[in-house]
């Protein structure tokens, strides 16, 4: 039987089978991430008694630090799908605080990513964190345009788009976003003074946030993050404090960009529009199997397996591996695909919708690839 025919008759009784959140495991799993990034800020803190050996230490501290904080950011993706708890309010709770960790509103950040995992495949509707341009979109920029747009997806500027994804953006958001709301309900309220405040809010429409419940959970995300940045600098010192946070964080956000990138965005990976698009064909052929060293697995809380993880994303990280081993007959046809094949994957940056597959910009220019931008 085909491995997509066989994935579709037993899809069903492999989410009940492994799609068994467990709060113990959960909250185990949060403890060990949370306890060592306390252990790493404290000798972060102890600068100015380490002497010669300063630099050096600090170094070491914000790579570690860099790989927890790519952990925290993957457990508050599992929050989101309500998979790393068994208990929905667990779930919550702790993913805004790990969003906070990571410096990501949690509750609009899972809604756009379930976006994503409703369309996985369909590169009509979503394009992915590299923004994959059609190659009729392509073919239509200038030549310098093409140079920066690819220039623009090289791995060397990760660390500056992980800065900006986990840092500026979201801080940047909701300031412009807030600002933007408050002269709305002023203009408002002096044209029709009658009308109450919330409902001058209530009329106000921004591409920043799609209801009031994601604009309160993105300004209670910002005021704890602002705090706690405040906090830190005061105990740390602020030159300390910036320099490992703002490092870590923009290594841990290009990590975690790379990541999910190639996890996607693979030679020939499933790229269909539309029309004909399948969902369990975008698990088994649009999302790779990135098999990694053991002790990267556990950073990465075992996202690595994200063909399962597509298959249903109510299947606990803590359970992926074991349900690739055990039906590693269904996934024989999954992109495997390993730490060295990760730049070579990258240079994927094209979407073909006439061979519904992703492209290389050196395939298009060879074969002369042209098609109706999309």
């Amino acid at each position: 039987m085909p491995a997509l025919a066989a994935i579709k008759q037993q899809k069903r009784s492999i989410v009940s089978q492994y799609a068994k959140p467990n709060n113990l495991r959960g909250a185990w799993q949060v403890l060990t991430t949370l306890l060592p990034v306390a252990a790493l800020w404290y000798v972060a803190s102890r600068g100015d008694l380490l002497g010669d050996e300063w630099m050096g230490i600090t170094a070491v501290t914000t790579l570690l630090m860099s790989l927890f904080l790519l952990r925290v950011f993957v457990l508050m993706h599992d929050c989101g799908h309500g998979s790393l708890f068994r208990n929905s309010k667990l779930n919550q709770v702790l993913g805004f605080g790990l969003g906070v960790l990571s410096g990501m509103p949690q509750f609009v950040w899972a809604q756009h990513h379930n976006y994503h995992h409703s369309t996985n495949g369909n590169w009509a509707k979503y394009r992915g964190p590299l923004a994959i341009l059609s190659v009729g979109e392509y073919d239509l920029l200038s030549r310098w345009q093409q140079w920066t747009y690819v220039c623009g997806r090289s791995i060397c500027l990760a660390p500056f788009g992980g800065f900006l994804y986990l840092i500026f953006n979201p801080r940047f958001t909701w300031m412009k976003g807030t600002a933007a709301l408050v002269r709305h309900v002023v203009r408002g309220k002096i044209r029709q003074p009658d009308i109450s405040l919330r409902a001058h809010a209530a009329g106000f429409e921004t591409r920043y946030w799609a209801s009031s419940r994601q604009y309160w959970h993105m300004t209670m995300n910002n005021l704890v993050l602002l705090s706690a940045w405040a906090l830190m600098s005061w105990l740390i010192g602020p030159a300390q404090f910036f320099f490992v946070y703002l490092v870590s964080a923009s290594l841990a956000g290009g990590a975690g960009i790379v990541l999910f990138a190639v996890q996607h965005n693979f030679e020939h990976s499933y790229a269909s529009g539309d029309q004909g698009w399948d969902y369990d064909a975008a698990a088994l052929h649009g999302s790779s199997f990135l098999a990694l060293p053991g002790w990267l697995n556990w950073f990465t809380a075992s996202i690595g397996y994200h063909h399962v993880h597509h298959l249903s994303a109510q299947i606990p990280n803590y359970r992926l591996a074991q349900c690739h081993a055990e039906n590693r007959h269904l996934f024989v046809e999954v992109k495997r695909l390993q730490l060295g094949d990760i730049h070579a994957s990258l240079k994927f940056l094209l979407w073909d919708p006439q061979s519904r597959r992703i492209i290389s910009v050196a395939e298009y220019e060879a074969a002369g690839v042209l098609a109706p931008a999309v």
